[in-house]
């Protein structure tokens, strides 16, 4: 399963320039809130497009797409409709060095982290994928600090989240979907391969 692991990342490198990178995740609607209350990033900051927000339920990384297939037919995902609000918006890790800025979940959190601990560990078994070892969070990223980004700049990051207004909109999550990189990531960052409608 390793040395399968290692081709498909091989290929990729060699035919898009980048490793594969496939997950699970509940499409987030952006509906009008999104654009309407985000405001601009500081410097080294990367927002989300409005089709990108999501909530991720199993992360399956770099295999290859029979894998990530296998992990789809795995998944036991028995969550219907969910009408959820929004909370603050979070740092994803330790604060001064935090990966991502993400919005919580407040109505219907604990529905959607149950359901991800109940099927997360079977998807990423079937795909070859490294288990993840925290607890379920339900949070939707909606910006990413760039790699060489200061203490200063991710401050500054936090400032911004801080002043987002997303507290107490409503979303419905209706379906679960298998994501890959988008074919152009200049505008997307992924797609949609597979969808399934709970509601």
């Amino acid at each position: 399963m390793q040395c399968a692991r290692l081709a498909s990342m091989a290929c990729a490198f060699k035919q898009g320039g980048f490793a594969p990178n496939w997950f699970i995740g509940i499409p987030v609607d952006p509906g009008e809130w999104y654009t309407r209350l985000l405001t601009q990033p500081p410097a080294g900051f990367r927002t989300f497009h409005p089709q990108d927000l999501h909530m991720t339920v199993a992360f399956l990384g770099a295999v290859g797409h029979e894998q990530a297939l296998a992990a789809w037919r795995a998944l036991d995902w028995g969550l219907g409709a969910v009408h959820a609000t929004l909370g603050a918006v979070v740092p994803m890790g330790a604060p001064h060095r935090y990966s991502a800025l993400s919005i919580e979940l407040d109505a219907g959190r604990e529905e959607v982290e149950q359901a991800i601990a109940a099927c997360r560990d079977a998807a990423c078994d079937a795909a070859g994928a490294r288990r993840e070892s925290r607890p379920a969070k339900a949070h939707i990223t909606i910006a990413r600090p760039s790699r060489g980004a200061s203490e200063a700049d991710r401050a500054a990051g936090l400032r911004w989240a801080s002043r987002q207004l997303f507290a107490g909109q409503a979303t419905t999550l209706r379906s679960v979907a298998l994501y890959t990189w988008a074919d152009d990531r200049r505008e997307r960052q992924f797609r949609v391969v597979e969808r399934l409608e709970r509601g």
